[in-house]
């Protein structure tokens, strides 16, 4: 499908790689690996022609189409998520007008016995075959499908595409990109905006209904569920592994320890060479073998090892007293706004030192929420107990907007680190893509994605003994988040994580808190073991071939759409119990306000403060509409739950 021969790419003196030569063939699932800056997306932008490299020759035949998702676009704001869907079929559209004017001119022409009439028929035949092939006579209920599949409620297809994120807009961009059927796929990071739901349909996807892919992604589960080929940039050159990337990550150690013995050997043998010269230079008597050596060193290519990601680096967290048996105890925890609606209650759990546990549920459903409990950010009912000398290292993403935006990305970690790991900041930074001349920008220049990656590694250098994460791999590559597993699996403290990643779980805790429908539920064991209950559980409920063919696409099919119809009500409760969330914050906010009104007015000098007594007014009168706007939204969850 594409062929790529001597391929070279240069910025700069160094080539980022030389003399590439692969193919893409049908039914290939490329993982497309190697370190931050090797040039994976910029090889991806030349098999799509959107760049051109320094030589070599990339051949997609004419028929051939790619469809190729970047990290970041310019999106249109101007239509609808149906209509915006709609453009992925827009040959068809135009096809559709050409078939209906051949039909028209059919009907209307009688000279049917002529070569030309006999020629239309034919061209006629062939674009309506071509046409029923494509699938165009059901493309609204593809559009419908792979929609829903990427996470959006049938709600949400006649809104404007302004109203929603970056993140949706990519899932928009995603699904036009799906529909269109290309023969080569080129994607770069398409999880970085969907959750475990949309992930999980999109790997059944390209499994099931693409032709070829090509894919760059941090996320290893996902990689390895979708890839059976991998390509590794490495030391400028590409390594093609005809093997899933679990296998590819096997094969590379081995052939790593390979090369490393031939490096030595070949070490070894200049070593000895360069000894025999200097030993017999100015005997005349070997001056004959002495230039042989020489001109066979000179003719030595040295053996190159393959270049290792910073993964290998270890973190420790630096000491911190030891805290108490049991660091964080809930008793009978209960959340309510106004005591009207309950996020959750009856929380009974117990966390013990060294314990690492996971927080995991839909939005929406209190995870967040019992941990500004525990960090004592609001006020809940019934006994929650932090241990003695705890101390509560927590990492959110909007602790990214407390960094000092004078300070260079060195500057924020020098003042923090102590010790003996001062001398490894620079490795450190590098670890979590922070490597070379990146150290020396400034703050406010930085993403947020940036900005959150680096509250991550000032919070790996604070001393505390009970750390709380609320989804910290988002912003990581593979190597960043191994380097921040292995430091959390060595902490001798205390982790509660909030994660959607799998892979980023797995092995590392032994816990898992599930939290819905007004609970949270304790399951003992890895995330694994958490999420193989779920799909038994929900495999009771429908029967596998429904759930298969209800994300193959398999129209008509009964099973598959009563799949569809509960997905599709999952959606529906999701989006109102975010919404019912988003009320209880605003809810959350006006009523601390209030309180912190209440108190400065009960202060003589402020009694007779009108701006004072306005603000309390007006805040009083928009909370009291937020409550009934809750109430509302409280009661429409409560219909869709039931």
């Amino acid at each position: 499908m594409i062929s790529v021969e001597s391929l070279r790419v240069e910025f700069g003196v160094k080539p980022l790689f030389a003399d590439a030569s692969f193919v893409v063939n049908d039914r290939d699932r490329i993982a497309l690996v190697g370190k931050n800056g090797a040039g994976k997306s910029t090889l991806l932008k030349i098999l799509c022609g959107l760049q051109q490299p320094t030589s070599g020759v990339v051949s997609v035949p004419n028929d051939t189409t790619i469809g190729y998702l970047p990290q970041v676009m310019i999106l249109q704001d101007d239509t609808t998520v149906r209509e915006e869907a709609q453009k992925a079929f827009a040959d068809i559209t135009k096809m559709k007008e050409r078939i209906d004017r051949m039909n028209q001119q059919l009907a209307e022409r009688t000279d049917y016995e002529s070569q030309e009439y006999m020629a239309l028929v034919e061209k006629f035949t062939q674009e309506h075959e071509r046409y029923m092939m494509m699938g165009a006579e059901n493309y609204e209920a593809e559009i419908e499908r792979t929609l829903t599949g990427l996470g959006f409620l049938r709600t949400d297809f006649e809104r404007p595409t302004s109203e929603f994120s970056g993140g949706w807009r990519m899932r928009i961009e995603l699904a036009k990109i799906l529909l269109q059927k290309p023969d080569v796929l080129l994607l770069d990071e398409p999880t970085n905006h969907l959750d475990i739901e949309s992930i999980q349909w999109l790997e059944q996807f390209l499994a099931q209904s693409a032709k070829a892919v090509v894919l760059v992604s941090h996320d290893r589960a996902f990689i390895n569920n979708v890839s059976n080929r991998t390509l590794e940039i490495s030391c400028g050159r590409i390594i093609d592994y005809k093997v899933k990337y679990d296998e590819y990550v096997t094969l590379r150690k081995e052939r790593r320890e390979q090369q490393q013995r031939a490096y030595e050997n070949q070490q070894k043998e200049m070593a000895e060479m360069r000894q025999f010269i200097e030993r017999f230079r100015y005997q005349a008597t070997k001056a004959v073998q002495v230039q042989q050596k020489i001109k066979q060193l000179e003719k030595i290519v040295p053996i190159e090892v393959d270049e290792v990601d910073n993964s290998a680096l270890h973190l420790k967290f630096p000491p911190c007293l030891r805290s108490g048996d049991y660091p964080v105890i809930c008793e009978d925890v209960a959340k309510s706004y106004n005591t009207q609606h309950l996020v959750f209650s009856g929380v009974n759990l117990t966390i013990k030192r060294g314990e690492k546990v996971a927080f995991v549920g839909k939005n929406g459903e209190g995870k967040s929420t019992l941990v500004k409990c525990i960090m004592g950010e609001i006020p809940f009912d019934g006994h929650l107990k932090i241990g003695h000398n705890v101390q509560i290292g927590y990492f959110a993403q909007n602790q990214a907007q407390l960094l000092d935006e004078s300070l260079t990305v060195f500057q924020t970690i020098d003042n923090v680190a102590k010790g003996e790991i001062r001398l490894r900041i620079n490795d450190i930074l590098g670890a979590f893509m922070f490597g070379g001349e990146e150290s020396d920008k400034k703050v406010k220049v930085l993403s947020g994605g940036e900005r959150s990656r680096l509250a991550m590694i000032r919070l790996l250098l604070e001393p505390v003994n009970l750390l709380i994460l609320d989804e910290p791999t988002n912003h990581l590559d593979m190597a960043s988040k191994d380097v921040l597993k292995e430091a959390i699996r060595a902490f001798d403290g205390t982790a509660i994580v909030v994660s959607h990643d799998r892979e980023f779980l797995d092995g590392l805790v032994t816990k898992v808190y599930e939290f819905g429908g007004g609970k949270v539920k304790e399951h003992l064991g890895g995330i694994y073991d958490f999420l193989q209950t779920k799909n038994i559980t929900e495999l009771n409920e429908l029967q596998v071939s429904d759930k298969v063919s209800g994300i193959s696409g398999n129209a008509g099919n009964s099973g598959a759409q009563s799949y569809a119809e509960r997905k599709e009500q999952q959606k529906r409760v999701r989006k109102a119990e975010k919404a019912v969330e988003e009320s209880e914050r605003k809810i959350n906010d006006m009523e601390r306000w209030l309180k912190e009104l209440d108190d400065l007015l009960m202060k003589p000098e402020n009694a007779s403060n009108m701006e004072f007594v306005t603000e309390y007014t007006t805040t009083k009168k928009a909370l009291d509409e937020e409550v009934e706007r809750w109430e509302r939204l409280s009661e429409e969850l409560e219909e869709l739950s039931n």
